[in-house]
């Protein structure tokens, strides 16, 4: 069984949320890069090829396992932070965007979390950073945000960053959730991931939510997301580049012109 350090944690913030990782002499943590925050004095900063996961074996096995991070959307390296003096010593890291941090123990989630791509934000050292591909051909060919997934493995701790507010819910043995692949901020391995045609011409044509969506059948536990990043970004897009939807406004296209947003 995969031996982890150990580290504790403590996690600030509301919306912005950052999470300080506390270190014992030669414990270490890894995270992405650009996660990092602030650090104390006496932690040692080192960027290495891949997670650093007893997982990898040679340079081969190094190289594949970097391939599969970067088709997951990671970075090629990832940076270690050791504590390299005598007394705790503490280092943090920042979600890179509104949302919510995810503490997972994965010694009791089954030892595998999988979680949407660009959600991993740290953990302790020792834990495998790899890639999920959904195996059925309908995840694979209308799953869109839900087809290629992360994994965490180990028996250690790890944070993934959810955008807006998280909620974590318990599915029983048989029971189905039906949800939206963005929303999927992650779930243990025991959930069966599955896609599902929404059906109903008008839904199909009116309904604006896509012609699919995931299913998620228990036993086992899934954290949800209410506002994908995708979601998010493509509706600030829609207000950078297109004329300002007018909803409820008596000035309309004359209320821009006031504003000095033009026609």
């Amino acid at each position: 069984m995969i031996q982890n350090h150990e580290i504790d944690f403590r996690i600030f913030g509301e919306e912005m949320q950052y999470v300080e990782v506390e270190l014992d002499p030669n414990e270490t943590a890894i995270a992405e890069p650009g996660a990092f925050m602030m650090m104390d004095d006496g932690i040692q900063m080192e960027t290495m090829f891949g997670d650093g996961s007893t997982q990898q074996s040679g340079l081969l096995g190094k190289l594949f396992t970097a391939g599969k991070r970067v088709l997951a959307g990671e970075n090629l390296f990832m940076t270690a932070f050791t504590n390299i003096s005598h007394g705790k010593r503490c280092v943090s890291f920042a979600s890179p965007y509104p949302g919510k941090i995810v503490p997972l123990d994965l010694s009791r989630l089954g030892y595998k979390v999988i979680c949407q791509k660009d959600a991993f934000l740290c953990a302790a050292k020792g834990v495998s950073v790899g890639i999920e591909f959904q195996r059925k051909l309908g995840t694979g060919l209308f799953g869109g945000e839900g087809f290629i997934m992360e994994k965490l493995e180990g028996d250690g701790k790890a944070f993934l960053h959810a955008s807006g507010f998280v909620q974590q819910k318990e599915l029983r043995a048989g029971e189905t959730l039906k949800i939206d692949t963005g929303c999927i901020a992650g779930f243990t391995a025991s959930v069966n991931y599955d896609i599902q045609f929404v059906g109903g011409i008008k839904n199909t044509i009116f309904g604006g939510e896509g012609l699919f969506f995931a299913t998620l059948t228990g036993p086992g536990i899934v954290w949800i997301q209410s506002l994908p990043i995708s979601r998010l970004a493509s509706r600030i897009l829609s207000y950078g580049i297109g004329r300002r939807r007018e909803e409820g406004s008596v000035l309309g296209g004359l209320g821009n012109l006031l504003d000095g947003d033009g026609w």
